[in-house]
């Protein structure tokens, strides 16, 4: 149950079946690191619930699964913002439905002193926020 990338704890979830497009080979399933938000498949000994508290990760995400699994998820393709753009705007757009400002959130995740993003949030956050006023 550690990060490939930093070897820190994962948090594991299902991933609901109107969401898989958005991760490689529709996976039914995925973990994010507690300290690099790194996403990635999740370990045998990962717990993937259905409704899970991924306000472990920060108390900048909401305990709303509905919200918490799209943010988490656009969180992770930041990582390349250009390839996944298309996809980034529709999370983005489905965030802004359910009425949290995920831009706010990007800030709040940038800022939580926990967390050491494996990308620069707040370098991702202005480049996402051009694309979007564009």
């Amino acid at each position: 149950m550690t990060c490939m990338e930093c070897g820190r704890g994962l948090v594991g979830f299902t991933v609901p079946e109107d969401l898989r497009e958005y991760l490689p080979e529709n996976a039914s399933a995925a973990a994010v690191c507690l300290s690099c938000l790194t996403l990635q498949p999740p370990t045998e000994e990962t717990p993937t619930p259905k409704d899970p508290d991924l306000t472990q990760v920060s108390e900048s995400l909401t305990d709303d699964p509905d919200v918490a699994i799209p943010m988490v998820i656009a969180v992770g393709l930041l990582e390349s913002l250009a390839l996944n753009r298309p996809k980034i705007e529709r999370l983005i757009e489905r965030i802004e439905r359910e009425g949290v400002d995920p831009m706010l959130v990007l800030e709040d995740l940038a800022n939580d002193p926990s967390l050491n993003p494996a990308i620069d949030l707040v370098g991702r956050r202005r480049q996402l926020q051009q694309l979007l006023d564009a």
